[in-house]
């Protein structure tokens, strides 16, 4: 690792706009894989089917199986008509939720929003950062009308509205526990079939739950690294997966983290402590870090100034990154949610 200081100008780089995927390929295990090995200082360009030929049995791979909400509604603020846009970020009691208000500077306590299907809310209360309470006043019809109106979250360089691909694609094959609002998208290169042949070599894995909320999208907003801070999120580990992973590390084998959230959960707890873990993490993780619980990194790429993009420069170090993500523009790989992957490994398991 590069001793120099690094800063949120660091973590900057220039990418051509056509390089951020619009939508996803037919297939998802088509996706393209930059294979990096840090010993070796190496990059490998191939496709992510192949991962099989990269891991060695007893490796275990962690998912995040948190599944996405459609969270977005669209509406208009009631007496003026005008545009008015609704980002769900959490239930709570009742028909009250936590949610993002655009124009937030609108969102004054006692406005009221208007969408389909006479669905309505009203602003109770501003929080920080754009954040409020709201309260949806459609009676005991409120979850099915957001069911039928609300659209996938889409992320905001996706340029184009939610189509029915994405209720699907926007999503992991193994996603199962609602509560995110944006997808742990380097789970998304995965088939059930790429899975099984992980299996049948001898590479099981486990799900973690992180609830990625809107966070993920926000650039750093100091220039110091250490003065940033993340939203918290919520966590939860069963004793089953908690056991797996014990028994990995025990063995000898290579934990490899399926994503940045994945990375979080497993360097916010102790392997060693309770049979189930559950909480919320704020953890940020930048240069320099010693991880303690991922030996390898499955992800996609991150946006220039982004605390994802921090948390990989800390794994493979900051210059041998800018040197991949330069070789990936070099290479037109595709960016961000819907583009390709990086495997990234201490050392090959081979």
């Amino acid at each position: 690792m590069n001793s120099r200081k690094l800063s949120r100008t660091s973590m900057q780089y220039s990418l051509p706009s056509e390089l951020i995927a619009q939508k996803p390929l037919s297939d998802r295990a088509g996706s393209r894989l930059l294979a990096v090995d840090i010993s070796q200082g190496s990059l490998e360009d191939t496709i992510f089917s192949s991962l099989p030929s990269f891991l060695v049995p007893g490796d275990l791979l962690v998912l995040n199986n948190t599944r996405v909400f459609k969270a977005r509604l669209n509406g208009r603020k009631a007496g003026t008509g005008g545009k008015a846009e609704i980002f769900l970020l959490k239930k709570l009691e009742g028909n009250t939720w936590k949610a993002l208000v655009r124009p937030g500077r609108a969102a004054k306590p006692g406005m009221r929003l208007e969408f389909r299907n006479g669905l309505y809310c009203t602003v109770e209360k501003r929080l920080e950062h754009g954040r409020t309470i709201i309260r949806f006043n459609s009676g005991r019809d409120t979850e099915q009308k957001l069911r039928e109106i609300a659209q996938v979250p889409l992320p905001p360089y996706i340029k184009r509205d939610p189509e029915k691909l994405d209720d699907s694609r926007y999503q992991t094959v193994y996603a199962s526990e609602t509560g995110a609002v944006a997808a742990p998208t380097a789970g998304l290169h995965f088939t059930p079939d790429l899975l099984t042949s992980l299996q049948s070599a001898g590479v099981n894995n486990v799900h973690v739950t992180l609830h990625v909320g809107p966070g993920t999208f926000q650039p750093l907003r100091r220039e110091t690294l250490e003065e940033n801070r993340l939203d918290p999120e919520e966590y939860f580990i069963s004793a089953a997966s908690l056991s797996a992973i014990r028994k990995t590390r025990r063995a000898g084998g290579r934990i490899v983290a399926v994503g940045t959230t994945t990375t979080r959960v497993l360097e916010s707890i102790d392997l060693e402590s309770g049979e189930s873990l559950s909480g919320e993490t704020e953890i940020f993780i930048f240069p320099p870090y010693r991880f303690r619980n991922v030996d390898a990194l499955i992800t996609n790429f991150h946006l220039p100034g982004s605390s994802l993009l921090c948390l990989v420069a800390a794994f493979m170090g900051y210059e041998f990154m800018m040197e991949a993500y330069q070789h990936a523009i070099d290479e037109s790989y595709r960016f961000y949610s819907y583009g390709d992957a990086m495997l990234i490994e201490q050392g090959s398991g081979k």
